[in-house]
């Protein structure tokens, strides 16, 4: 094998690792978004969404949980297909701009969209 070759082949497979990389990497910066809104305000019994789904949440606390649920959309979770994600994630913020516009059934459309063990069944690896 000439020089040139020997050269073109390391640098393919340092692109293709470098690729791979990167695409892992935005991989898990998804799942650790992913997770840090559940920590943030699923987890807990006095949870964002545990308040919501008691109208105990304020106008100020429902925007920052709007703005959440909307970022959970675009991310990729570590299993499951597209489609489902979409739409269950549709659903809390559909759930969420009730909550904001402050919707008398905003409570029981968050309780219903905020359904923890019908998410993490298709889209939460096992640990």
């Amino acid at each position: 094998m000439n020089k040139t070759t020997l050269l073109l082949t390391l640098t393919l497979s340092l692109s293709a690792g470098l690729a791979f990389r990167a695409v892992a990497e935005g991989d898990k910066k998804e799942e650790s978004l992913i997770g840090q809104v559940m920590k943030d305000h699923f987890k807990g019994d006095t949870s964002d969404i545990k308040k919501a789904t008691k109208g105990e949440l304020s106008k100020d606390e429902a925007t920052k949980l709007l703005a959440a649920l909307k970022s959970l959309s675009p991310a990729k979770p570590s299993k499951g297909d597209e489609a489902s994600w979409k739409e269950k994630t549709a659903a809390l913020v559909l759930a969420g701009e009730k909550l904001e516009k402050g919707d008398a059934d905003a409570g029981a459309a968050v309780k219903a969209a905020a359904n923890c063990k019908a998410c993490h069944d298709v889209h939460r690896e096992k640990k």
